[in-house]
């Protein structure tokens, strides 16, 4: 099993990455979470993988975080939850923002994400509610926003960007200026990113 991978980044094509590994060349999944956190290209990463090997192909999963791939590990053994939709959930929200909605049995969020419809959120608050480890929530992890950043995240959120786009977009920001300008900016940086 691969259980970690360190190489030269030399593609990023959102929701995958080609990283060369000695010579060899990997094109690995990562969700957005991931992503998002990846240097520029030419620059040495390391990843938390995970293969799935099936008969028709082998996919390789890559992650930034040791939790996001025990989350990602959980997710998967879930029945009706396959490899896309547990890489859809991590890149709707992060790992602490799960275990939260996990702990309040929040199905509503769950459901913002796409491709996640009620009753699979049920489910995936059903099966994890005693499984996730709740003592390694970070509370602090999402950033504070100003009131002028709060109108751009709230801007983006309408567009149809996921919380994490909006926050990664916000953090990029250099000059935001007036309001509208910060919206100008994020989509520019988003469109980008994709």
């Amino acid at each position: 099993m691969i259980g970690r991978m360190t190489g030269i980044l030399l593609e990023k094509k959102p929701p995958q990455v080609l990283l060369d590994v000695r010579g060899i060349g990997y094109e690995i999944d990562v969700p957005m979470s991931t992503f998002y956190e990846l240097p520029a290209t030419g620059e040495q990463i390391t990843l938390y993988a995970h293969l799935v090997i099936r008969e028709d192909m082998h996919l390789l999963f890559g992650f930034a975080t040791e939790s996001e791939r025990q989350l990602f590990r959980q997710l998967v053994k879930i029945s009706g939850i396959g490899v896309r939709t547990a890489l859809a959930l991590l890149s709707g929200m992060t790992v602490s923002e799960f275990q939260q909605a996990v702990l309040q049995q929040d199905s509503v969020r769950l459901v913002k994400i796409p491709g996640i419809g009620k009753k699979t959120a049920e489910r995936l608050l059903l099966e994890l509610r005693d499984k996730l480890n709740v003592k390694q929530l970070d509370p602090g992890q999402r950033i504070s926003l100003s009131s002028q950043s709060e109108d751009i995240q709230h801007a983006l959120l309408a567009l149809g960007y996921n919380d994490r786009e909006a926050e990664w977009a916000i953090k990029q920001l250099t000059n935001q200026g007036s309001v509208s300008d910060g919206i100008r900016q994020a989509l520019q940086l988003l469109s980008k990113a994709k």
